[in-house]
């Protein structure tokens, strides 16, 4: 009987069910299977074999080809039944943003709808006034041009906020685009059978082979040798043997893991969204987003601006209007209902004109600006930023939770120590240096013995780059002998291994056996032709007991003592208390005749010991610098890592994250800590390995719900949930999965960690810039209100000294330009000295609200002044000329004011130094030039519509002089002492649970405790076990040896 028709009538094999007979297990009950692990459901499933008999496949077959195919009906379609089940192994693919939901997202925002309103009604009343009975024959009819400007401006910043968001999403997606359909190779209908990943269905049977990234979720058959990397999946960093569940090992194939080692065979039991990639990949879908802290600030801001905004208005409406009845009451002739009306229309007017003064129009701009700007420039910096309002949030951040593997480290194990041939390198960088010094017979054999007895190779990683393809050790081994410039394949072709032990987790040793030509190196001891040599390697302490001899300095065999096994033993448990993976390695020379002797198990006897290596996942370059950066700006770095805790804490000495003070635990220890425990323990958590997915989401919840404000750091399928639930997700754009890119808001393009503090900075130059604009606009804004108020109330006829256009030109173009300049200023280090803003803080805190009520006061008290003294300053009469003339000066001046306040607001500190950094913003320069340029062309040629005249050059000058006193008032104000405010309203400061200081007090209060435990127990020992007291020294060389006898 053919396979095929043995196919066709087995039960087994995947027909289409009868009637109500479907497949014996559900998608949600396959799935607990992987997520998490469970070899005890496996067993109750009727473990492997249980699986395949439920899933209707042989094993041996595969499935059908045609399974279900009805060949009378032209539509009906393989696997239709079984497709309808389980699914097909596509993701339901994200229906993308258009730029009209994106425009009406960004429009969405307080004070855009505020200016809106305010737009709106200032453009009804512009052209009410243009067109009524009351405007001036002659005058040019721009009622409309304030209103029309605003709406201009509010068009502006949603265009520019939806465009740069819809670039940054077309940009990701190009990033993220996929990659050419691969194919996979499978058994169906008894053949080997090449199709498209998007073709695989549940219960299809799997090959398994070296470089292959698993596409879904299976449980191992059969197979040789089967080793995957699971770090991007889980965190785990060291490869997970597979085999059957019988002989204790890791069945479970899961999706996104690489294949590293050996070849087999798996049934598929997940596919597309029910697989452990696809579940990742659907949880991050959640389009829910939280307001930033930028935003609620922003938001509250808009609000007080608001109420402050109408209640001027009303309190100007109520006196002009009280003001109007008492004037006309007191005058001969009391005016009709029209001219009543006229006026009443015209106080109306000016009431309104005081809430769009009042409102910041730039501030949405400045915003934008900020943040578009920052956003270009940090895609420089290796900083894709998928979100808009990460950049901001990233300035507020407070803790920083990374991973470890890919993250922090290189995900790359490197030879980092050695000591081969009795010569030591303590640094990757000094392995050149080794070389020169050690004997050329001990470097030949070591080259040998590392590239024959691998099963490693090097072949096209899944991004296309020629990488090396196996186990991480032997990957490890193989690039320390090309760094010296070896070509493996060379070696290779000319000697064949003929006989290979692999690599067996009982002996923990591989050995390989190789023929020898007279030729070959072996320390003086010249073998004739047709001996071998046996080349092992395996972990230290095992082979190192299988040693007798050793290859001393000089490259000679030398019998390997007491003494010198001791050295050895040393190294080794230096090397490990560093959490280094130490190999040892070795050879022997065989005869013939020994040879022939071989059996099934390894020749281990007599080995000649080469030597020691160190193999460590090496921290990315610059991670010790970026994580005392964070320090230094008090941000809390935390390891959350699947790796083992030894491991964990070492990578974190290293690199500075687990200081004095703090905590290092494991997952399962963690998840077993009451409310009230972590509360104690989290605050001092700095470490924590054997990490799930779970335990750093959880850590996230409870530091967002303590305050603070975290950013996460991850390259993993396991990192999605926790990179999709931080404030800030930083993925890694080389390294990072297509699950991570997606939970993240911004992408590391280089994948190095310290690019996070490259968008700190940014962060915080972005949140300085909104600050400094509103300490700028607010300035404007109080002066023009005040002013308008004061000259309209003090007028004859009501009518503001600035005219509406005049204040267009003011609060809107100024605004705009002001925004373009202090929204563009780059980032500098100083940014890092000083700690993170806390979230509750006002956004214009005491020393801007100092600056602004200072400026303000000065800046009414100037105008109204020289509203007054100016005729007698300026030498000018009561002609309607002169008159002109005086409304010109006074707007120039009010102008030159903002024009040096400016400058001012380029500190919000108390630093007297306000040209610090000037000259290297030019966006700044030239913005400062443009507005000069503008207001000189405005005031010498706006004539009728800016109701200006020209002035002339004495004039000019005193008007700017009196600008630039600007610049010296603000000086005086930074020097008011802040001894009488309190120091809760001074800092504001985020205030962390526990401080390094106080973690590193409270450590060293426990060591004393724990030293003077010590002491007092020894005391006890001493007076308890001995008769009479020992010497000092007697008792310091043996504290603890008992009495006998």
């Amino acid at each position: 009987m053919t396979p095929r028709e043995n196919q066709e009538n087995d039960p087994l094999l995947g027909e289409e069910p009868r009637g109500d007979n479907h497949f014996k297990f559900t998608p949600e009950e396959l799935g607990k299977l992987i997520d998490p692990k469970s070899p005890d459901l496996l067993r109750e499933y009727g473990g492997t074999e249980g699986i395949v008999k439920s899933l209707r496949v042989d094993p041996a077959i595969g499935i059908s080809s045609d399974e279900g195919l009805d060949t009378e009906n032209p539509k009906s379609k393989p696997f239709q039944a079984r497709r309808e089940y389980y699914g097909r192994n596509i993701l339901p693919e994200v229906k993308p943003r258009s730029l009209l939901s994106l425009i009406w997202e960004a429009y969405q925002d307080k004070i855009l709808i505020l200016l809106s309103i305010a737009a709106l009604v200032s453009l009804a009343v512009g052209i009410h006034e243009d067109y009524s009975s009351r405007h001036p024959e002659g005058e040019p009819r721009i009622g409309w041009v304030d209103g029309t400007a605003i709406i201009v401006a509010v068009a502006a910043v949603v265009l520019t906020n939806a465009i740069n968001d819809y670039q940054k999403e077309k940009q990701f997606r190009k990033l993220n685009a996929k990659k050419e359909d691969r194919v996979v190779k499978l058994i169906r209908s008894g053949n080997e059978q090449q199709i498209s990943v998007h073709e695989i269905n549940v219960g299809d049977i799997l090959f398994l082979e070296p470089g292959d990234i698993v596409p879904v979720d299976g449980i191992f058959l059969s197979g040789h040798n089967i080793v995957c990397d699971e770090s991007s999946a889980t965190g785990e960093s060291d490869p997970i043997k597979k085999g059957e569940l019988e002989k204790n090992l890791d069945p479970f194939i899961l999706s996104g893991s690489k294949v590293l080692d050996g070849n087999g065979k798996c049934v598929v039991i997940a596919v597309g969204p029910n697989s452990f990639f696809g579940k990742t990949m659907m949880a991050l879908r959640d389009d829910e987003s939280e307001d930033t802290p930028l935003q609620i600030k922003l938001d509250l801001l808009a609000e007080q601006i608001a109420k402050l905004g109408v209640s001027v208005a009303l309190i100007m409406l109520i006196t002009l209007v009280i003001k109007y009845f008492v004037t006309a009451a007191i005058s001969d002739n009391f005016p009709d209902g029209e001219e009543i009306a006229s006026h009443m229309i015209s106080i109306v007017i000016q009431a309104i004109t005081i809430v769009v003064v009042a409102v910041p129009e730039g501030l949405p701009m400045a915003v934008t600006l900020s943040l578009a700007y920052a956003t270009t420039k940090m895609l420089k910096d290796n900083n894709l930023v998928r979100v808009l309002s990460a950049c901001e949030t990233m300035g507020n951040a407070t803790a920083v939770c990374s991973d470890k593997t890919g993250t922090l480290t290189q995900n790359r194990m490197t030879v980092v120590k050695g000591l081969i041939g009795f010569k030591k390198f303590d640094d990757e960088g000094k392995t050149d240096e080794w070389k020169k010094s050690v004997a050329s017979s001990t470097y030949d054999v070591l080259v040998q013995g590392i590239v024959l007895n691998s099963t490693a190779y090097e072949d096209k990683d899944e991004n296309g780059n020629i990488d090396f393809v196996g186990s991480k050790t032997e990957c490890a081994l193989l690039i320390f002998t090309k760094s010296f410039g070896v070509d493996y394949k060379e070696i290779r072709a000319a000697i064949k291994p003929v006989k290979v032990y692999p690599f067996a987790s009982e002996r923990k040793t591989m050995t390989t056996v190789i023929k020898l030509s007279s030729a070959g190196p072996s320390h003086g001891k010249a073998p004739a032709t047709g001996d071998y040599r046996v080349h092992v390697k395996g972990a230290s302490e095992i082979v190192l007991g299988h040693c007798t001899h050793y290859v001393d300095a000089e490259g000679k065999v030398q019998e390997l003592d007491n003494n010198i096994r001791q050295q050895y033993k040393l190294e080794i448990v230096e090397f490990t208390t560093k959490a280094l993976r130490t190999i040892c390695l070795a050879y022997r020379d065989i005869t013939t005749h020994e040879f022939n002797k071989l059996g099934d198990d390894p020749p281990l006897d007599e080995l000649i010991l080469l030597g020691l290596v160190g193999i460590q996942d090496p921290l990315r370059p610059s991670v010790k610098e970026s994580v005392e950066a964070f320090r230094k700006a008090g941000v809390f770095v935390r390891m959350i890592t699947g790796d083992n805790i030894v491991t964990a804490r070492a990578i974190a000495q290293d690199a500075g994250i687990l200081t004095k003070g703090g905590i290092s635990m494991e997952g399962p220890e963690f998840r077993k800590l009451t409310p009230k425990e972590l509360d104690e323990t989290v605050p001092r958590l700095q470490v924590l390995a054997r990490s799930s997915p779970t335990d750093k989401t959880k850590v996230v919840k409870w530091l967002k719900n303590n305050g603070d404000v975290v950013a996460v750091t991850g390259d993993g399928t396991n990192d999605g949930p926790a990179l999709k639930l931080a404030d800030v997700g930083f993925s890694m754009g080389i390294a990072g999965t297509e699950v991570a890119k997606e939970a993240s808001s911004i992408i590391l393009m280089d994948d190095n960690f310290s690019s996070i503090v490259k968008a700190l900075k940014w962060g915080r130059a972005v949140n300085d810039s909104v600050r400094k604009f509103l300490q700028f606009q607010l300035t404007v804004n109080i002066t023009a209100v005040v002013l308008s108020f004061t000259s309209a109330v003090m007028s004859d006829e009501s009518e503001s000294i600035l005219t509406a256009v005049q204040l267009l030109w003011v609060n809107l173009i100024m605004d705009t330009l002001a925004a373009l300049a202090l929204a563009t200023e780059p980032p500098t280090d100083e940014l890092l000295n000083r700690r993170p803003t806390s979230k509750n803080a006002s956004l214009i805190n005491y020393r801007i609200w100092k600056m602004i009520i200072g400026q303000s006061i000065f800046q009414i008290a100037i105008n109204l002044s020289l509203l007054h003294l100016g005729p007698s300053i300026f030498h000018l009469s009561d002609s309607k000329e002169d008159l002109a003339v005086l409304r010109t000066l006074v707007f120039n001046t009010f102008v030159f004011l903002q024009v040096f306040n400016e400058i001012n607001c380029l500190r919000i500190d108390d630093s007297l130094n306000v040209f610090k950094n000037v000259f290297n913003n030019h966006t700044f320069i030239i913005v400062q030039l443009v507005v000069i340029i503008g207001q000189f062309v405005i005031v010498e040629f706006g004539g009728v519509a800016f109701g200006t005249v020209r002035l002339n050059w004495y004039q000019w000058l005193v008007t700017v002089l009196i600008g630039f006193l600007s610049l010296p008032v603000g000086l005086c104000i930074r020097l008011i002492p802040n001894a009488c405010i309190p120091e809760s309203i001074l800092n504001e400061d985020h205030k962390p649970i526990i401080s390094q200081s106080k973690m590193r007090f409270e450590s060293a209060i426990e060591e004393i405790k724990t030293e003077n435990k010590i002491i007092s127990a020894l005391k006890g020992n001493l007076v308890n076990k001995e008769k009479k007291p020992r010497k000092f020294n007697e008792f310091i060389r043996r504290p603890f040896h008992k009495k006998t006898g």
